[in-house]
């Protein structure tokens, strides 16, 4: 019976300790949502922007790139998503949708996820409309008196 709990012990510290070695960095598209989370975002208008975040998630993994995206009636242009490179030109975003007829909304200033046929995840931000920081109040000292 204690070489039961003694094994039961053990494990149970083995198993608390490396899983706090296992902390993930959270991916680009984590920390930006996280901003979006927190201050929200003005509502876009429509337009071509050439200022958006397009992220493209896969598993775990996670990648981020400028971009440029036209937005009608509220809603993402499918056809008129493009990659900006070094040069500041741009290339069209070619992918085959599961649900090619779904329309692609915005919610506080982050696209509806699309979803390939290759399971990959693309969303677009549009950092340029993060609402500003909220004010903080100006937290006073803790009292310091000779007494």
């Amino acid at each position: 019976m204690k070489k039961i709990l003694l094994s039961t012990l053990f494990a149970s510290i083995a198993i608390f300790g490396f899983s706090q070695d296992d902390e993930v960095e959270p991916t680009c598209y984590q920390k930006y949502a996280t901003v979006f989370e927190k201050r929200g975002a003005h509502s876009i208008a429509d337009g071509t922007y050439d200022d958006v975040i397009i992220s493209f998630r896969k598993g775990s993994s996670a990648d981020c790139f400028y971009g440029k995206v036209t937005v009608q009636n509220s809603l993402i242009v499918k056809t008129e998503i493009f990659l900006k490179f070094e040069d500041n030109s741009y290339e069209k975003v070619d992918r085959i949708y599961k649900h090619e007829d779904d329309a692609i909304g915005i919610i506080n200033g982050i696209s509806k996820t699309m979803v390939t046929m290759d399971d990959e995840l693309i969303n677009i931000l549009f950092v340029s409309k993060i609402k500003p920081k909220k004010k903080s109040y100006v937290r006073a000292k803790e009292p310091d008196f000779d007494l």
